[in-house]
């Protein structure tokens, strides 16, 4: 239920309601999922996803309302941090945009988008980035002004796990046995592009607790330290390399995904990056999500910020 409404006159004689994000409407969120994607959420999911308390802002965005008081449609942002050099910008991710089918062609994403920008210069919120799907990529360049600097890349890398399959049916006991014995304590593992000398998310210690909000874990083995998450096959959101020899790293993953019995090895980074240089000599890069920024005068150059699938808000 809406609080301290603002009541807009749309089309057709329609009339919306326009609210911020706030702890008391959050609920909202699920419900509004659940009707455009036909799946759930899990109860709290979209409360820890925008309780954000550690950059000193959260609940960034703002839902509509129709006349019987029920969400129809949203668009916000994540509060979190870039870090250029010794820098930390206050920045935040686009996500969950959201307008549901009876809604859609009326103007809610341009009026929800304008009213959550405005509120994030109030904020101080300096940039903000984001990966639309096919669907809203559109109206952000042609309609919000966004800028696009490149697209990820998705590596692919399909396992032969025949032999396993037939001697090893597919277990999640035996997945998380596997897991176990090379997880280490700790969420989340460092920025591989910042290593790199990029500019990329801040992963302090308020980022990687806020982080919790989806399941995954970090592992080690001989090359380094993978940063994945569970599923029907091994995604990876980021990767720390140790020593000086990398030749055998893609050799020994696809040799964990055999042992986990899944087929096939997911990443996706930004180009120019280490590990985009690493992959590429072992398989093809297919294009993935287009990188866009919203800049309030941040004075970053837009180009050097790269990412990860860690940095993406549904890893």
């Amino acid at each position: 239920m809406p609080t301290s409404p603002e009541i807009i006159n749309r089309t057709a004689g329609k009339q919306y309601i326009f609210n911020r994000l706030s702890k008391d409407n959050l609920p909202d969120l699920a419900t509004l999922h659940r009707e455009v994607y036909g799946t759930a959420r899990h109860a709290d999911y979209f409360i820890k996803k925008y309780h954000t308390a550690y950059t000193g802002v959260e609940n960034v965005g703002f839902i509509a309302y129709n006349e019987g008081n029920q969400p129809i449609a949203y668009y916000g942002v994540i509060p979190c941090f870039l870090q250029s050099g010794n820098e930390i910008i206050l920045s935040a991710q686009s996500a969950d945009t959201m307008t549901h089918p009876d809604h859609r062609n009326k103007g809610l994403f341009v009026e929800l988008s304008n009213r959550t920008f405005d509120l994030c210069k109030e904020l101080s919120i300096k940039l903000i980035f984001g990966f639309p799907n096919q669907h809203s990529y559109q109206t952000f360049i042609n309609r919000l002004g966004w800028t696009e600097t490149e697209k990820m890349n998705r590596f692919s890398i399909q396992v032969n796990t025949a032999w396993t399959s037939f001697f090893l049916k597919p277990s999640q006991k035996r997945y998380e046995k596997i897991i176990n014995q090379l997880l280490i304590p700790g969420q989340g593992i460092a920025n591989s592009v910042i290593a790199d000398g990029y500019i990329g998310v801040c992963r302090n210690e308020g980022y990687l607790q806020y982080k919790t909000y989806t399941a995954t874990s970090v592992i080690k083995i001989n090359s380094g330290y993978l940063w994945i998450k569970p599923g029907n096959e091994l995604t990876i959101g980021d990767i720390l390399l140790t020593g000086d020899n990398h030749n055998n790293f893609i050799e020994e993953v696809k040799t964990l995904a055999k042992k986990l019995n899944v087929n096939k090895i997911s990443f996706q980074c930004s180009g120019d990056s280490s590990l985009h240089k690493l992959f590429t000599n072992h398989c093809t890069a297919n294009p993935s999500f287009p990188v866009i920024f919203k800049d309030f005068g941040s004075g970053l150059p837009l180009e050097k910020i790269k990412f990860t699938f860690a940095d993406i808000d549904i890893f």
